[in-house]
C-alpha cells in the first residue's frame, strides 16, 4: 500500500512539474517580454543574463533554447553571442530544485538535505559559467564573426556530423500526465480572459499541486518505504560516484527532461534515500543527459544554427563534468555550507532563490543597459 500510495504522489509531482512548466509556456508565449529581454542580446552579459531570467520563468531550458534559435535564424542574434545565453538557461534551469527543496522546510534536518542536493544542480552550472564565459568571450575577441572557442568547436561538430532531420522526441513523461495537464489548461481557459492571466494562473495551480504531493511524497518516504528503498538505492544505484552519474544521465534521456530527474533528486537527498556526495554526480549526468534530448530535438529543426546550439551545450556540460568531476569536493563543499546556513536562517534559501533568478539577472540587465547608453 505504500508503493502505491508513493507511485500516486510521484504521479501528481510529475505532473504538477509539467502543468508548472505548461502555465508558464502559455504566458511567455503570450506576452513579448522574453523576446524583449534577448532584443539586446549581442551583449553577451545581457545574452547570459537574459537566458538565467527567461529560463527562471518559463521553467524549461527548451523552450528557452528554442527561442535563442529562432533569433539566430532570423539574424536578430549572432551566433557568437547566443552560446552566452545558452550558458544562462543552463544555470536557469536548476530553479525548479530550490523550489521543490522549499517544501521540505518545516522540517529543518530534511530542508538541509534537499536544499543542498538542489544547490550541488545551481552550484555546478554556476561555477562552469564562471570557467567557460571568460574564455569564450576572450578568443571571441580574435575571431572575425566573434565567435569564440567553444563555439567554434560546437560549428566544427555541426558540420562534420551532419545529421539527417527525425522527428522531435516526446517525452513518456509528458504523455503520460498530459491528462492532467489537459485538465489545469481548461481550467485556467475557463476562468481567465487572458493567455497570459490563463498561464500564470496554471502556473500558480501547478506550483500548488507541486507541494501538496511533495509534502505526501515525503511523508511516505520517511515511514516503512524508506527502509527498503535506502537499501536498493545505496547498494545499487548509488553505490559509487560513476553509478550516479550514469544513473543521472540515463534517467535524464530516458524521461527527456533534466528538470524531472534532478528535482526528483530534490526530496529523495531530504528523505535520506540517496547520499548527498552521491548528489552531484548524478547532476552532472542529468545535465549531460539533456544535452541528448537537445540534440536529437535540434536536428528536427532545419536551421544550422540549432544543431550548432544543441552542440555547444552538449561542449558546455562536458567541459563542466571534466573540471569538477575531480574537484568536484569544490562544489559539494559549498553547497553543504550554504545548505547549513539556509537550514538554520530560512532567509537565506529565499534570498538565493530570488538573488540568484531574479535580482542579479534584472539589476545585471539594467547597469549593462545603462553603461551602454551613456557611452
Amino acid at each position: 500500500m505504500r508503493g502505491v500510495y508513493a507511485g500516486i504522489c510521484l504521479y501528481l509531482f510529475l505532473a504538477a512539474l509539467n502543468v508548472l512548466g505548461s502555465g508558464l509556456g502559455t504566458f511567455g508565449q503570450a506576452s513579448d517580454f522574453l523576446t524583449q529581454l534577448f532584443a539586446y542580446g549581442e551583449n553577451p552579459f545581457v545574452a547570459l543574463l537574459a537566458g538565467v531570467l527567461v529560463t527562471m520563468i518559463v521553467q524549461s531550458s527548451s523552450f528557452t533554447s528554442a527561442l535563442i534559435v529562432t533569433l539566430v535564424a532570423s539574424g536578430e542574434m549572432t551566433l557568437g553571442t547566443a552560446v552566452f545565453a545558452i550558458m544562462g538557461a543552463n544555470i536557469g534551469t536548476a530553479v525548479t530544485g530550490v523550489i521543490v527543496a522549499l517544501a521540505n522546510v518545516r522540517i529543518r534536518r530534511n530542508f538541509r538535505r534537499s536544499f543542498t542536493a538542489a544547490l550541488m544542480h545551481d552550484f555546478f552550472n554556476i561555477l562552469t559559467v564562471l570557467v567557460v564565459f571568460p574564455l569564450e568571450l576572450i578568443s571571441g575577441l580574435f575571431h572575425e564573426a566573434g565567435r569564440g572557442m567553444f563555439s567554434r568547436l560546437a560549428g566544427w561538430m555541426a558540420d562534420v556530423i551532419g545529421l539527417e532531420e527525425v522527428a522531435r522526441p516526446n517525452s513518456p513523461i509528458k504523455l503520460i500526465t498530459q491528462p492532467v495537464v489537459e485538465l489545469f489548461n481548461g481550467i485556467g481557459a475557463w476562468l481567465m480572459p487572458t493567455l497570459a492571466g490563463q498561464g500564470l494562473l496554471v502556473a500558480g495551480l501547478g506550483l500548488l499541486l507541486m507541494f501538496i504531493a511533495l509534502i505526501f511524497m515525503v511523508q511516505n518516504l520517511r515511514g516503512a518505504l524508506l527502509r527498503h528503498m535506502d537499501g536498493l538505492f545505496r547498494t545499487y544505484f548509488f553505490r559509487s560516484d560513476l553509478r550516479a552519474y550514469s544513473v543521472g544521465l540515463v534517467s535524464t534521456v530516458l524521461v527527456q527532461s533534466s528538470t524531472i530527474t534532478s528535482s526528483l533528486m530534490v526530496p529523495l537527498a531530504g528523505a535520506g534515500v540517496v547520499r548527498l556526495r552521491r548528489v552531484l554526480p548524478f547532476m552532472m549526468g542529468a545535465n549531460l543527459g539533456t544535452t541528448v534530448t537537445s540534440l536529437l530535438a535540434a536536428t528536427a529543426n532545419p536551421v544550422a544554427a540549432a544543431m550548432t546550439v544543441a552542440l555547444f551545450h552538449v561542449t558546455f556540460n562536458l567541459t563542466g563534468t571534466a573540471i569538477w568531476w575531480p574537484l568536484r569536493y569544490v562544489p559539494l563543499k559549498v553547497a553543504t555550507w550554504y545548505g547549513k546556513l539556509a537550514a538554520r536562517q530560512t532567509r537565506y534559501a529565499f534570498i538565493f532563490l530570488i538573488g540568484v533568478f531574479l535580482v542579479i539577472p534584472l539589476l545585471g540587465i539594467g547597469a549593462v543597459e545603462l553603461f551602454t547608453s551613456l557611452r
